[in-house]
């Protein structure tokens, strides 16, 4: 596996009841979709920085996207750790200012009072 960490087949058999079942002409298994999400969550990278191995980086997102909308990954986390295969505390999120953006009126710059006729 490039970048190191993927789902071994004994590990996916103890979350495979939390993914929705797979139907019809199916071009990738859930196992190699959870393996592609940890590749990129695990490097960092954008949906479209993929490499080449794991196929498509549409055909991933499309069923990543609709698996976050139904809430999977929640449930898929929750059981994870109660069978202590991971383990994850969110404590704090930090914005940076520099993806923030704001209007100028909201950056404390003095604002112009005196009109010209």
């Amino acid at each position: 596996m490039l970048g190191g960490v993927e789902f071994a087949e004994s590990q996916y058999q103890h979350m495979a009841d939390c993914l929705p079942r797979q139907h019809g002409n199916v071009s990738m298994t859930n196992l190699q979709l959870l393996n592609a999400l940890l590749y990129m969550v695990g490097n960092g990278c954008k949906w479209r920085g993929l490499p080449p191995q794991f196929g498509n980086w549409h055909t991933i997102y499309t069923p990543m996207n609709r698996w976050s909308k139904a809430g999977v990954p929640n449930r898929l986390f929750a059981r994870l750790q109660a069978e202590k295969i991971l383990a994850i505390r969110i404590e704090l999120v930090c914005l940076d200012s520099t993806t923030v953006k704001v209007h100028p009126d909201g950056t404390g710059a003095q604002k112009k009072t005196i009109r010209k006729p």
